[in-house]
């Protein structure tokens, strides 16, 4: 299926709500790409699938990341708010039809990050944090040093997510931590250089 296909898929199986941030993803993806010398269409691509599962039941979510042979742990398995990003890939695999690497991977950890993210990972990680329906405290500083400088903008969405759920004394994934301590790491790394 092609782009407008595939939105017009979207438009009717997601919520108003959802299909209106997900126009916004791709606006701000396409954005960034262009910024950073990334390719645009890959980025509309990632940006436009990456919550095609969001709203499935959560046992439907289990069953597409297992069609994929998938088995992340326990507490993502049971989580839909971080099942839907690997459920995501796989539903834009099995139902659109996308068979690119880096646009699957974007959308498979566009919530969680991970250790060594490709550009286009960080470019839709970053551009679901600060698409414009998004309204929280610090997401201006967010949006603002994304379009100086991509990985500060990744590690400045880390720290918000990481300070958030620490304040509401949640469970933080693994993965977030390595991502985080990923970046910390690079960006040290690049200052000794």
């Amino acid at each position: 299926m092609n782009f407008e296909e595939i939105q017009k898929d979207l438009e009717k199986h997601l919520s108003h709500a959802r299909y209106i941030h997900v126009l916004g993803v791709v606006s701000e993806a396409e954005k960034l790409a262009l910024q950073y010398g990334a390719d645009p269409e890959k980025a509309r691509m990632a940006a436009l699938v990456h919550d095609c599962a969001k709203e499935l039941p959560l046992p439907d979510m289990q069953k597409l990341v297992h069609s994929r042979g998938w088995y992340p742990d326990d507490y993502v398995m049971n989580n839909g708010s971080l099942l839907h990003g690997p459920a995501g890939s796989a539903l834009a695999a099995k139902k659109y039809g996308i068979q690119d690497s880096d646009i699957l991977m974007a959308v498979y950890y566009h919530t969680t990050g991970r250790p060594g993210m490709a550009q286009l990972e960080k470019i839709i990680f970053l551009a679901d944090y600060i698409e414009p329906s998004r309204h929280f405290p610090g997401v201006e500083e967010i949006r603002n040093e994304a379009y100086k400088n991509l990985d500060q903008g990744v590690l400045k969405g880390y720290e918000s997510t990481i300070s958030h759920l620490l304040s509401q004394h949640q469970y933080i994934y693994e993965m977030t931590f390595k991502g985080y301590n990923d970046m910390i790491l690079s960006s040290a790394k690049r200052k000794s250089e």
